[in-house]
């Protein structure tokens, strides 16, 4: 069973945690760094679906559209 977004961003931040610390050996950073970017993929993934899931029902000249949901940058 795979881990949800919150999971794996929880799990995200572990990393980014004991990176920062510098604790880790050069070979155990390499590791944990590969392992983050493996686990931001797979979140950009999730968020990429759920915006294609995402659509908004919009009342137009009495009638229900459904529309793209646009995020705002």
């Amino acid at each position: 069973m795979s881990k949800s977004f919150e999971e794996q961003m929880g799990d995200l931040e572990k990393i980014v945690s004991e990176l920062e610390k510098g604790d880790l050996n050069l070979d155990k950073s390499v590791e944990k760094f590969e392992e983050g970017i493996k686990i931001s993929k797979e979140c950009n993934k999730i968020l990429e679906e759920a915006e294609k899931k995402i659509t908004m029902l919009v009342k137009k000249d009495g009638e229900m559209k459904e529309e793209n949901f646009e995020t705002e940058e």
